[in-house]
């Protein structure tokens, strides 16, 4: 599920905006009238969508874009005059007068666009700190010496021993030199 949360300056638009979103199949989040109150429920958040006009009531679009959390797409609605003159990149616009059409296949594509990079971030191995590698690294030693195993025997032992004990190599390794110690 994307985060969505819109931030217009006029409370009913928001609460119309939200009830299309929602008979279009997507959760809202939150509604807002002023920026720093998106900027506040987004930070809450590890990404998502902000659906906003060109003016809230505290600021313009391009203060809330530079505020938003790094996982966050925005979604501007502005008149054609107002769009010419908006700059920023990672900013998708969408003309007012709005269609209902055309805003549920763009908030689709972003949203999709969120979910791809969410999916290609968990896929991506995690690294390890320089205190985890000297752990891994000790209890691979230990491993060699008293057991007599090979350096890739002692890394499948470890590999195994996270497995077995659900936790991270580094952990495990941490698990091994304490129980020596």
């Amino acid at each position: 599920m994307t985060n969505i949360i819109i931030a217009l300056p006029k409370l009913e638009d928001a609460r119309g905006m939200k009830n299309i979103l929602v008979r279009g199949g997507f959760t809202v989040t939150g509604i807002c009238t002023a920026g720093a109150r998106a900027i506040s429920l987004a930070d809450g958040l590890h990404d998502g969508i902000m659906i906003c006009s060109y003016k809230l009531t505290d600021m313009v679009y391009s203060e809330l874009h530079e505020c938003l959390p790094p996982g966050f797409e925005m979604l501007l609605m502005a008149s054609d005059h107002l769009l010419g003159q908006c700059e920023g990149e990672g900013i998708v616009c969408l003309s007012l007068p709005l269609k209902t059409g055309d805003l549920l296949r763009t908030l689709g594509m972003m949203a999709e666009y969120v979910e791809r990079r969410r999916r290609k971030a968990r896929q991506k191995p995690r690294t390890r700190n320089a205190e985890e590698e000297e752990a891994v690294a000790a209890a691979k030693e230990l491993l060699m010496a008293r057991n007599h195993m090979s350096e890739s025997e002692a890394h499948r032992y470890l590999q195994k021993c996270s497995m077995d004990s659900g936790t991270n190599m580094a952990e495990a390794a941490l698990m091994i030199l304490a129980m020596e110690g």
